[in-house]
């Protein structure tokens, strides 16, 4: 590692929160956000600490950026727009539950899902809502702690629901579209991974079921593959990539969802994929950072943080970044070449 920090303010001496939130960039700015006590951002220069933003009950969500402009959800129900040069709070708005989704930001607009199972429309200039969509009650579903970040094309907004439900809706209007319910035999039925647009596909993983590929003008299933998840899956190397709640890893033919190669891990269950260079890397929830062949899955190279990574990494040029389960922000300065594992430069 080149670089190593703990994000907190104070010591932790409670219990660890999950920490998912992924670092972001601005120009040589980092900003990253913990599950205990809220933002912070790095010069990546001189890898000294440029702001401090204490946002009570802490950030778990990842963030959108446009320009030097962040928007994140926070545990204490609010989402914030922030000046990334500054860390000053330029609009604030209340959202009644907590936001552990990544925004998303289209046309000026900002779009999210409470915890309510809510999706709100806001303008990005001063936080007004537009519009909120309102899911039907899930009061007594089981449901885990997540939430789908929502994607748009062509002016449809797509984003999955904790009964199972994948919804499109008008992204101006937010009148719907149409839905399905995907995730119906299971004891949770969630969709927090975003739904990825591709074409005329829709790739999208639901928890403890399946993966799926869906036609993006009525939702008709194309194909789907027995793994399912909390993590967004991945188009990477033209393959789908998932994560599964029992802890696998599996690259998938994009075309029919055929199994081209699948890896286990002990250590609780894998992040979502990011690329650097020729590799795939990924994080254990409860073990390393992971350098993966994407043809076949062979582990490159590890390097343990301790206490586990649960955000996806973060990749800028031959530099990875993520926060560990421990709070800790790490940065990684990794060079591969296909005749050696990755080497760390100090």
């Amino acid at each position: 590692t080149f670089f190593v920090q703990s994000t907190l303010s104070k010591i932790n001496d409670k219990f660890r929160k999950i920490n998912r939130m992924s670092p972001v960039f601005f120009k040589d700015t980092l900003v990253v956000g913990n599950a205990h006590d809220g933002l912070l951002a790095y010069n990546l220069k001189s890898n000294n600490i440029k702001w401090r933003q204490n946002i009570t009950f802490g950030v778990e969500a990842s963030a959108a950026t446009i320009n030097d402009r962040l928007f994140v959800g926070s545990n204490n129900g609010k989402v914030y727009s922030i000046n990334m040069n500054s860390g000053e709070i330029i609009w604030s708005f209340d959202a009644k539950n907590e936001v552990v989704a990544e925004p998303l930001i289209d046309d000026g607009i900002l779009y999210f899902i409470s915890g309510g199972q809510s999706l709100f429309a806001l303008d990005a200039s001063d936080g007004h809502q537009l519009w909120v969509y309102n899911h039907q009650d899930t009061a007594n579903l089981m449901t885990i702690r997540g939430g789908s970040k929502p994607s748009i094309s062509n002016g449809v907004i797509y984003a999955g629901f904790s009964d199972g439900s994948l919804v499109s809706l008008n992204a101006k209007t937010g009148t719907s579209v149409w839905e399905i319910t995907l995730n119906r035999n299971t004891r949770f039925k969630d969709i927090d991974s975003s739904p990825i647009v591709e074409g005329d596909f829709i790739y999208v993983n639901s928890f403890d079921d399946r993966v799926y590929c869906l036609a993006k003008d009525k939702g008709d299933i194309i194909w789907s593959a027995e793994l399912g998840g909390a993590s967004s899956i991945n188009l990477l190397f033209d393959k789908v990539y998932v994560s599964s709640s029992r802890g696998e890893l599996a690259a998938l033919n994009k075309k029919n969802g055929s199994l081209i190669w699948k890896i286990e891990t002990k250590n609780g269950v894998f992040t979502e994929a990011s690329q650097i260079d020729d590799l795939i890397v990924v994080g254990e929830s409860r073990g390393s950072l992971m350098f993966l062949n994407p043809e076949d899955g062979k582990v490159i190279s590890s390097f343990e943080p301790g206490r586990g990574v649960f955000s996806k990494p973060s990749v800028r040029g031959d530099q990875v970044y993520f926060i560990s389960g421990e709070s800790n922000l790490y940065g990684i300065e990794a060079k591969y070449t296909k005749k050696s594992s990755i080497n760390y430069l100090k």
